[in-house]
């Protein structure tokens, strides 16, 4: 058995790490001794990467454990005894502590140990959760961030050793990459060892310190206990994964380089040789006569996708917006530049990361953004245009199963509406109103057009998310003055809006910046961004209207037929003599009330491909 020692703020810690079967047995007496006082547990596992369910068998390679002053590391990789142990420990320990629990180990012991996720998350307390609670930003954002070692550095000791970074001199020492250090470092290598037996005593120590300060912060109880629930029913859903449709993919993958490389063609014919390249793009579009007025820091001309999406007259949709003659340049590089990245995002991605048994699985943030939004990544399925069906048809229901989409209507509107209390438009929800038809009658009249109805609905999106009104007339087309004088007069038709949003501010600077959702939320704001204060309470609470439908679910026994959330619609697999049952089901959880307010989401019933809801054929 080895031994390692330390300090941390002036309190010792021992890490003991198990070489032998006969070194499992003070172990079990340490496990026991935990068990019978109730004292929390951390767990935590190193594992050969972040593919949990693509690499296969020798992916989880040591299993930690460990309260504030000891620690204990199991060789997993070494034999079944020392994983029969590790289980052993997690299904006699009846409190523990993990960080990012349900987002990663939660479904590494799942998988790769076979103890179930509910299991474990039933009895487990997250920091990653308890932290987000306290302070929802990103470093970058300024705030502490939710990744272990800052957290720790700001709550238990800012000297403690950063043994991640010391990791990666090493890698760097054995000629090996960062992704593939974690599966090629020797088990037995002391800062690897070490970098495991600190994660345990640095989880245990922070753990109390989040409490006391969320205690302190005035934090309900009842919101962690929330996004616990939230997030184990986002990790059931990740382990679920969904059927990828191989054939389909690999001619997808070849589909989208042939078109890669034509757009770039048609780029070439206007001097652009490389459509990355910022500097030829806005070159050409100049030569042709186009006009470019923004710049970025460095003093170049921005040519971004927003800018290039106005030129060609492409609303977010890739729909033609019918403002100007579109630039056949600007769609080009848009095309090329589109195709090459859904190759390697999507089509790429999918054959890198699906499983033995066909699937992949999509990683579930559940409470990723400084809102608590949630996010899909690795695939980042929630960034495909609403348009697309060829990307989503790749992934399938299961056999036997149709795909079913359930959307909330108009969930962001439904909830300014709500907590601002708009009269107007509230008496148009409760009429069963188009809310952007109902808006620009009252913004341009009873003769208003459809793309007056599209400003409309672009102000109201803008009053939600922020953006003005340059933002407005690029993705509609619409003179920059018509969507002034427009949204002024939205001020007027919904004045509680910009009433709602004054006070908001006013909350927000008297609790030192932050803002307070209807659910208890801390939503920090920036001084300079204090307009954001709508946006971040609006998206918060929207969130949260998601969160609650997914409760909903959890309670009728629906979440095994659950796949994805995106945005604000729930995906499902359900066998098809059963869908319209499901599909009814999972609208009912989705519709309830809203300070006033009906919350309500429509189903769609598919075929077997998630793109049949977009138009696919299968």
């Amino acid at each position: 058995m080895r031994h390692f020692s330390g300090t941390l703020n002036g309190l010792g810690w021992d890490g003991y790490v198990v070489e032998r079967p006969e070194d499992l047995e003070p172990f079990r007496d340490w496990i026991r001794r935990q068990a019978e006082s109730r004292t929390p547990v951390a767990v935590d596992t190193e594992t050969c990467g972040l593919k949990i369910y693509a690499w296969g068998p020798g992916f989880l390679r040591l299993a930690q454990f460990g309260n504030e002053t000891e620690a204990w590391a199991l060789p997993i990789e070494h034999g079944a005894v020392y994983a029969e142990a590790a289980v052993w420990a997690l299904r006699i320990l009846p409190d523990i502590t993990g960080h990012n629990w349900a987002g990663f180990d939660a479904l590494v012991c799942d998988e790769h140990l076979g103890v179930p996720l509910e299991e474990t998350c039933a009895k487990a307390t997250d920091t990653k959760i308890l932290a987000k609670l306290i302070d929802p930003r990103a470093e970058m954002e300024g705030g502490i961030g939710q990744s272990l070692k800052p957290l720790s550095a700001h709550y238990i000791d800012a000297s403690a050793p950063d043994t991640q970074d010391g990791l990666k001199s090493v890698f760097k020492d054995l000629k090996l990459k960062i992704a593939e250090g974690f599966a090629k470092i020797p088990l037995s290598h002391p800062t690897y060892l070490e970098y495991g037996l600190l994660d345990v005593i640095l989880t245990s120590r922070l753990r109390p310190r989040l409490e006391r300060t969320l205690a302190k912060l005035g934090v309900p109880q009842r919101l962690s206990v929330y996004e616990h629930r939230v997030a184990r029913i986002c990790a059931q859903m990740v382990r679920a994964g969904m059927v990828l449709d191989e054939e389909y993919t690999t001619g997808l993958q070849a589909d989208l380089s042939y078109d890669a490389d034509q757009f770039a063609e048609i780029a070439l014919r206007y001097g652009v040789e490389s459509v990355n390249s910022g500097r030829q793009v806005s070159a050409a579009l100049l030569d042709m006569g186009e006009s470019l007025t923004e710049k970025t820091a460095s003093g170049a001309w921005k040519v971004d996708k927003a800018v290039l999406m106005a030129i060609a007259d492409l609303d977010r949709d890739w729909k033609a917006i019918g403002s100007r003659p579109p630039n056949a340049l600007a769609d080009a590089v848009l095309r090329s530049k589109r195709a090459g990245k859904w190759r390697s995002a999507y089509a790429d991605n999918f054959l890198e990361n699906v499983d033995a048994r066909g699937r992949i699985h999509p990683n579930i943030q559940s409470m990723q953004a400084r809102t608590f939004r949630m996010s899909v990544t690795q695939p980042a399925v929630q960034t495909l245009p609403s348009s697309d069906k060829m990307i989503r048809r790749a992934l399938l229901a299961d056999e036997g199963h149709v795909m079913i989409s359930t959307d909330f209507q108009a969930v962001e509107l439904r909830v300014l509406a709500a907590l601002a209390d708009v009269k107007r438009m509230k008496l148009a929800i409760a009429n069963g109103e188009d809310l952007h038809s109902f808006t620009a009658r009252l913004v341009f009249g009873e003769g208003f057009t459809d793309k007056d109805r599209k400003v409309s609905k672009g102000i109201a999106f803008g009053k939600v998310y922020g953006g003005g009104a340059t933002t407005v007339a690029r993705q509609t087309g619409a003179p920059i003055d018509a969507v002034q004088r427009a949204m002024a007069k939205y001020d007027q038709v919904y004045p509680e809006v910009g009433r709602a949003a004054k006070d908001w501010r006013i909350e927000a600077f008297n609790n030192r910046m932050v803002a307070v959702s209807i659910t208890g939320h801390r939503l920090p704001l920036d001084r300079d961004r204090t307009y954001a204060v709508t946006n971040y309470l609006v998206q918060s609470t929207a969130r949260d209207c998601l969160g609650q439908a997914l409760i909903h679910m959890d309670e009728r026994g629906l979440v095994p037929f659950l796949r994805l959330p995106i945005h604000d619609e729930v995906l499902a697999s359900a066998p098809k003599e059963d869908a319209k049952d499901i599909a009814r089901a999972i609208s009912e959880c989705m519709t309830f009330d809203l300070l006033g307010v009906p919350i309500a989401a429509d189903a769609e019933i598919g075929k077997r491909s998630w793109g049949s809801l977009y138009g696919a054929d299968f």
